[in-house]
């Protein structure tokens, strides 16, 4: 566009219809400092995360957490050792207890040895040796009776009259005798077998009538009559065999048996003849 005067074309100045636009500048201000905000708090987001991250693998790692801190209280391993603790204890203080418990008092054990005993002589008599091993066998708390504690009980028995080998070998020959009807081998035999010393069992047969032949007859007696029914070698061969367990030798015991098994026949004889050998 030329003006009047016809000069040089100048050109107008570029004037913004809506003014300067300052909102779109003020937009972008906006926009870079949000941009770089947002950046910041995503990074910060980020490394959130991945602390939270860290944090929660550690705790899920229980290798590390065991390591580290030991064992939470519901741990199976936490658990277990809570539960035995108190088991070792109650042991350790049994087993205190146990070894408080070693140190019996002797008179205390002797005590209760000795009513042992004397429940024992109630029952049936006793020889010292018999007495003897019931002392030794008793034992209270893993503890018995020394050989001094025991000899002493056995000679404060014999004071009071509760053991007498004399007494007792006396009683047993007068049984084996009248209720048995044992020889003196066999007696001699009850009476060993029950602990009585050698010396003692020979005083005590001494005392009795060497009449083996006249007992061994009267047992014999005492069974030939339940024999009757029997032949006569059957009948023999058991008689003998009984007065032999008895301690009767051979020939007193087929001496007593024949007599025997003779007087049952001829005392059972309803009729007829016998003949006997003459003098």
């Amino acid at each position: 566009m030329s003006d009047g005067g016809g000069g040089p074309e100048q050109l107008a100045p570029i004037i913004p219809l809506f003014g300067r636009d300052d909102t779109r500048e003020k937009s972008a201000d906006r926009e870079a400092p949000e941009a770089s905000g947002a950046t910041t708090r995503s990074a910060a987001d980020i490394g959130g995360w991945k602390s939270t991250e860290g944090d929660s693998a550690r705790d899920s790692n229980p290798v590390a957490s065991l390591d580290s801190r030991g064992p939470s209280e519901r741990h199976p391993a936490r658990g277990a050792a809570a539960r035995s603790a108190p088991r070792l204890r109650a042991l350790q203080s049994q087993d205190v207890g146990s070894g408080d418990g070693v140190g019996i008092d002797p008179s205390r054990l002797r005590a209760d040895a000795e009513e042992l005993l004397v429940r024992k002589l109630r029952t049936r008599s006793l020889s010292l040796s018999e007495a003897r091993m019931v002392l030794r066998g008793y034992e209270q708390n893993a503890e018995r009776l020394d050989a001094g504690a025991i000899d002493d009980v056995i000679d404060d028995f014999c004071r009071r009259g509760y053991l007498d080998d004399t007494l007792l070998a006396g009683q047993l020959v007068t049984s084996g005798i009248e209720r048995k009807g044992q020889g003196r081998v066999a007696l001699s035999r009850a009476l060993s077998q029950r602990g009585i010393p050698r010396d003692v069992i020979d005083a005590a047969l001494d005392d009795v009538p060497d009449d083996d032949a006249e007992r061994a007859l009267e047992y014999a007696r005492s069974k030939a009559r339940a024999m009757s029914r029997l032949d006569g070698d059957t009948a023999l061969r058991r008689l003998v065999g009984q007065l032999s367990r008895r301690g009767y030798n051979g020939s007193i015991a087929m001496t007593a048996a024949k007599s025997a098994l003779a007087e049952a026949s001829f005392g059972s004889s309803s009729s007829g003849v016998r003949f006997v050998d003459s003098d």
